[in-house]
């Protein structure tokens, strides 16, 4: 596929914006920029809460089209400028938290996508470019994924396209592949829009027709993947938000308030099941949170918890801070909760949030940030996958962000769980889009492992997804509610399961390997020429004179 951009025609028309103006450096190319952030912009708005995912496609086709052709310092400039616009939307949550906090975790992760808009940049040079840099994208997430402090994956492609015909792919390459197919449809789209623009060649026609096929394919072999919609068996679940209390009591009380919160809605559970109204489940499902006062060590929580398990009768599934790390250090716990022997086996969060639940480089931080005080102590992980036997299921349980990293949720179905519990406390970001972007992620791992989801909020949103992804029941927020529903359990592995993360791996290679034949190509094109000369393929979109000198 020979690039549109590299050859003399009427392509000059289509990136006229691009051409250098007055200034210097990076900024005489301010429409690239411009472009850009409108283009982030709208990627935003391809995720919840707005949930317009074919938005995806145009705003990838124009970052590609705007890094295309030029140094590697403004891609890198395009690049962070298309982040800024993303991330500023779409993390708009943690407004809540500071603005501080926000800017700085939106400046952290455009770093990302500055590094992968000039790798846009240095691969335009090759005839295959569309893959190339749909691999990069795969590239870019893996390494957010992971730095630093264990990364940040929110914002992936993939967690945009969580109910879409590209949902199903999930279940092939986990969240990876849907990245990858996300990101080519947007580079092709590029290309079919540069090749149509730049010449009116049956040829060039022709291939510009190849590439919309290509998206069309994309698009249309979605439907074609089998999911599964049900389980080899099902059990009656419940699950408990039982809200937060109203602003006005002081810190211990708050956090009595959401205990008794809990156990009243359950105790309400129990009325409605003796009276008919509800029937029986097999199991409860407490949120993240549900109770911050370590039950082990304190006799009135523990007694209320176990009145009102009691009472529904049947193993509740309950979330606690617990006092049992290291030098008494507080651990994210879910406890599974008897109505006959009281609390048993638990799960431990493994991968704990930096500067939610734990200070890294607390010492040189701390001092200076007097938000920091809010931690005083770090909490300790766990180091056990989150396998636990409630009732008559084996449950995977994940407690909050943990949903959103590819190897938590895996591990649990690797290790037998046959459904999956989010246990989240998402009160300080409601009404934000956070809570909704949570749900979206929960839909795609459903997909992803062909499991149910169940969602126990605090606030909201609770929700029971089945393993096709579609949604059974959900709650509202800020709102005591209760979901009872049949969920089905599920045996077996997706072909997502059993290949883990090799596709991630493998796409991420074959993005590198395009960066260094791109390297390669361009230094050996550039030998015979000046030692600053800069070959590249939009180079003749520009005359001579106005070439650009960033």
């Amino acid at each position: 596929m020979a690039s549109p951009l590299s050859r003399d025609g009427s392509a000059r028309r289509l990136l006229r914006f691009a051409a250098p103006t007055r200034g210097s450096g990076v900024l005489r190319q301010w429409p690239r920029l411009l472009a850009a952030l409108g283009a982030g912009l709208v990627l935003a708005l391809s995720f919840p809460p707005y949930g317009l995912w074919p938005l995806a496609f145009p705003a990838i086709a124009t970052l590609s089209l705007a890094a295309n052709g030029v140094r590697t310092r403004t891609g890198a400039a395009v690049g962070m400028v298309f982040g800024l616009g993303f991330f500023a939307i779409l993390l708009s949550w943690m407004r809540v938290i500071g603005v501080d906090a926000w800017a700085a975790l939106t400046l952290l992760e455009s770093a990302f996508l500055a590094a992968l808009g000039a790798g846009v940049a240095v691969t335009s040079r090759l005839r295959w470019w569309p893959p190339a840099q749909a691999a990069l994208w795969v590239g870019a997430e893996l390494l957010r994924a992971r730095l630093p402090f264990g990364g940040f994956p929110w914002g992936r492609l993939a967690f945009g396209q969580a109910h879409t015909p590209l949902t199903p792919f999930a279940a092939l390459g986990g969240a990876p592949l849907v990245t990858f197919l996300t990101a080519l449809a947007g580079t092709l789209l590029a290309y079919a829009v540069a090749t149509a623009y730049a010449t009116r060649s049956p040829e060039r026609l022709l291939s510009a027709g190849a590439a919309v096929a290509g998206i069309a394919a994309i698009v249309g072999l979605g439907f074609a993947v089998p999911i599964p919609a049900g389980g080899d068996r099902s059990v009656t679940v419940a699950l408990v938000q039982g809200n937060v209390p109203r602003l006005g009591l002081d810190f211990q009380g708050q956090r009595m308030a959401v205990v008794r919160n809990h156990v009243d809605a359950t105790l309400d559970l129990a009325r409605r099941i003796d009276s008919g109204d509800l029937p029986r489940p097999d199991l409860v499902i407490w949120p993240e949170n549900a109770t911050d006062i370590d039950p082990y060590r304190d006799p009135e929580v523990r007694s209320l918890i176990d009145s009102a398990v009691r009472a529904v009768g049947v193993p509740t599934l309950v979330g606690a801070v617990v006092d049992g790390g290291p030098e008494g250090r507080p651990q994210n716990t879910g406890i599974v909760w008897d109505p006959v022997t009281g609390p048993g086996d638990s799960y431990i969060k493994r991968h704990l949030v930096p500067f939610g639940e734990y200070v890294p480089l607390r010492s040189l931080l701390e001092s200076g940030i007097s938000r920091f005080d809010r931690i005083p102590r770090d909490f300790s992980p766990g180091h056990r996958v989150g396998v636990l036997t409630v009732g008559p299921a084996r449950l995977g349980d994940v407690i909050c962000f943990e949903v959103a990293y590819d190897d938590v949720v895996r591990d649990a179905v690797k290790h037998g769980a046959q459904a999956v519990v989010v246990q989240t406390n998402n009160a300080t970001y409601g009404h934000t889009g956070q809570t909704e972007q949570q749900l979206a992620i929960s839909r795609l791992r459903a997909v992803e492992h062909g499991r149910s989801m169940l969602i126990a909020a605090t606030s909201g949103i609770s929700a029971l997804i089945n393993p096709d992804g579609s949604i059974v029941e959900r709650s509202t927020e800020f709102t005591r509610d209760l979901i009872v529903a049949p969920a089905p359990l599920r045996g077996g592995y997706t072909l997502a399961d059993r290949i883990g993360d090799a596709p991630e791996w493998a796409l991420a290679g074959v993005g590198l390997v395009a960066l260094a034949l791109a390297i390669a190509g361009g230094r050996r094109k550039a030998a015979p020429t000046a030692p600053d000369t800069v070959v590249q393929p939009v180079a003749q979109v520009h005359e001579s004179t106005t070439s650009e000198a960033s």
